[in-house]
Formats: C-alpha cells, structure tokens, sequence
C-alpha cells in the first residue's frame, strides 16, 4: 500500500475513532463502520492499437449501503489502488449521511493514465471494466459517477455497455451527458457546493465582510465552477491555480476573462493581468479564504503554520493531512471539512438519479436552488454541533454522519 493511500485511509479512519469515542457508542460498531461491504479487483485485458494485448486492474468497492444504493465516483488514474478506493468509498458514504441524501458510499476506479490511450483504446477499457463490474451494479444497488480522469463521455460509455447488457438503464450513472439523461448543473456542482459552505463560514464567522477574499488551488471542473460562484455571491477571487503553476493579482482577477482564455484553448499562465506563483506559494497567500480545490494532502505540517487564511473550504478530497489539522486547530483557522464542503457532486447526481427513476426532467434554476438548500441545511446542521458541542466542524460533520449511519443501521437490524 503507498503511503499517501495509507495517510487517507489512517486520516479517515481516525475521524471514525474520534466520531465513535464522542458519541459514546459500543466498540464493537467500529469494524462495522469501516470494513467495506464488497470489494471486487478485475484484470481488464483490452486489444492495444498496435495489435499487443494489454492488462490493466480495475476496482471497486463498496463501503456501506444502510442509508441507500451504494453511490460513488470512477477514477482512472496511474495511482488508483484498492486501498485508495477503499478510502474514497467510506468518505462517500459519511458525504451522503451527512447531506442526508439517501444513498451509501462506494468507489471504483482503473489503474491507467487515461491521456496515454486512444479513443478506441479508452471506450474498450471502459466497456471491458463494465462488464467485469456489472453484476454489482444497478439503479437500486451501486450507481458510479465521473472523478478524476473520467468524464461524462465516460458515464455514456458505462450507460452505453451496462443498457447493452439488461436494457436501456439512463438511471445505472450519474455525471452522464444532459443528452443522455445527464442533469443540469451537475459538472458544476461540487464547486457551487463548495462555495455556498464558504459563504455561509464567511458570514457566521464574521470573516471578510462583504467581499471576502478567496485563493483557489486548483482550476478544474471543482475549482473553476467554486471560483464563478463565488463571484456571484459578491467575493473577490485573488489567485486560482492548475498543475502548470498559479496567477495572483491582490485586486482580484476577472473569472469571466479567465474562462475565456482557457475555452479558447489557452491556460491560466496566458492570463495577462496577474503575478505567476507557484501552487505552494499560492497556499500561502494573503487572503480570507483558501479553498484547495485539486488533489489530497497539500496542507502539511511543513506549511500548516504559514497559511493566512482564517477560512479553509475542502474542496478536493482530504487536502489537509491528520496534523496540519491539528495545527490549523490550535492556531483557530476553521475548516470546512470535505466531507461537507464538495458534496454538492452527490448532491446533485441524487437530483439526476431521481430524475432518471422519475422520468421527469428538472431545470437548472431548480437543480440549482435545490442543491444550495440541501448544502446549506448541512451546513447549519454541522455549524451547529460544532458551537454546541465545543467541536471543529470536522469533528461535528463526523459525529452527525456517524451517528446517522450507525441509526440506520441499528434499524435494518444488522446488529441482532
């Protein structure tokens, strides 16, 4: 096991323990919460272009389905192992407790670099992936989504091989294509999730006023759709960044100008009205607001005690290690935790979902007003178990993601 999929797992697991010691439950229930369901590893051989033959492993599994149908992203990426899927299952499944949306958490994914693969190549990996996954999947059993290095291409090739196989099933993905079934704003959601928590912290926390000022790490689908609506809601977006490096400019940056550039296919580093930095100065800027928006473990003990940011909103998963959050504790910076702060992604694949089962389509201003009142009754749930309890918000998002699954649970009578 690598030893960033170890941290994850550790981390998660650890905010279980603490969850399990804070609400006072029976030892006993730990394994439960936090050995997974099923788990299945698949050796996916697929014909290259140049006529070799070539094996790839595929994952997936399933954490826990006591509140609903198992629900959660495929990655495909050269890292993605059984224990990193293994983690990213159970944070799906405290994301769906706490939002209250009434699925489980599962996670899949294929150990490949997608980009290294043609398009012939990608839709027989996937297909081949599908077929060796099908008989755990269904509308009312485990529904995948789109992470990292998939897309909604992606999802229409899965809908595509699994309706091949036991009829046309729009509702078997979510994050498919809006032609396919797809729901309105789902590709943006994560981030409109992530900055409607942000703006709530910002204003019970009295932290930069009108126009907070906000430093997004990362701009892709998460960051750069957090960045258009925190701007919507009146903040000041000052540095955004990519894996090419980061733009700052202290009077804000236009988002609209950006997004303009980078449709029309140049980066970020094309944007002329900036300073160029570098993702670990960015992390470390001036600002009200930090909002880490890419991969896992960019907060560490080496730059925890630099950041200026009062206001931390997870927007990737597990950016902040188990002690750069202890020291972000004691030096009184607020997290909002993933676990809430990206949600908005399963949020709405449940909105899609529905519509799928209903055959009724919703439009975006539904989606979206939808969307930004589930997040914000998480939010005030999670905001207030922390004031009462005396706890940071992650503590609070895991004792009422805990304590709802372990209810759950004990009511399906798993423990008789």
């Amino acid at each position: 096991m690598a030893s960033r999929d170890l941290q994850m797992l550790e981390g998660t697991v650890a905010n279980v323990d603490r969850a399990i010691e804070s609400l006072g439950l029976r030892d006993d229930i730990r394994d439960v919460i936090v050995e997974p369901w099923r788990e299945i590893t698949a050796s996916l051989t697929i014909r290259m272009d140049d006529g070799t033959a070539r094996v790839f492993k595929g994952f997936r599994s399933q954490h826990n389905a006591a509140r609903g149908p198992f629900k959660g992203g495929t990655r495909f990426h050269p890292a993605a192992d059984l224990a990193h899927t293994r983690a990213l299952g159970m944070l799906m499944t405290f994301k769906t407790a706490l939002v209250d949306v009434p699925f489980g958490g599962a996670k899949g994914g294929i150990q490949v670099d997608p980009h290294e693969l043609s398009e012939r190549e990608l839709i027989a990996l996937t297909r081949r992936y599908t077929r060796s996954i099908h008989h755990m999947i269904g509308v009312s059993r485990d529904i995948p989504a789109p992470d990292l290095g998939t897309s909604a291409q992606t999802m229409a090739w899965i809908m595509d091989e699994y309706s091949a196989i036991n009829g046309y099933t729009p509702g078997i993905v979510t994050g498919k294509p809006v032609e396919l079934g797809g729901s309105e704003g789902r590709s943006e959601s994560p981030g409109r999730g992530a900055a409607i928590a942000g703006r709530l912290a910002a204003i019970d926390l009295d932290i930069g006023g009108s126009s907070p000022r906000v430093v997004i790490q990362g701009y892709g689908q998460v960051g750069s759709s957090a960045a258009r609506k925190f701007v919507e809601d009146g903040a000041t977006v000052l540095a955004v960044s990519s894996h090419l490096g980061g733009i700052y400019n202290s009077n804000g940056l236009d988002i609209a100008e950006i997004d303009r550039i980078v449709s029309e296919g140049g980066t970020l580093l094309d944007y002329p009205n900036a300073d160029q930095v570098s993702n670990a100065e960015l992390l470390l800027l001036d600002a009200d607001m930090l909002a880490p928006s890419a991969i896992e473990d960019v907060i560490t003990t080496e730059n925890a005690d630099q950041i200026k940011a009062k206001l931390i909103v997870e927007g990737a998963n597990q950016p902040t290690s188990i002690e750069a959050d202890r020291i972000l504790k004691d030096r009184g910076v607020t997290i909002i935790p993933d676990i809430l702060a990206n949600a908005g992604g399963v949020v709405v694949s449940y909105f899609e979902w529905a519509q799928n089962v209903q055959r009724f389509k919703w439009s975006l201003d539904r989606v979206n007003s939808e969307l930004e009142s589930i997040i914000e009754a998480g939010y005030r749930a999670t905001f207030s178990t922390a004031k009462d309890a005396g706890v940071t918000m992650r503590e609070a998002a895991y004792n009422l993601a805990i304590d709802r699954l372990t209810r759950a649970i004990e009511l399906r009578g798993f423990l008789k």
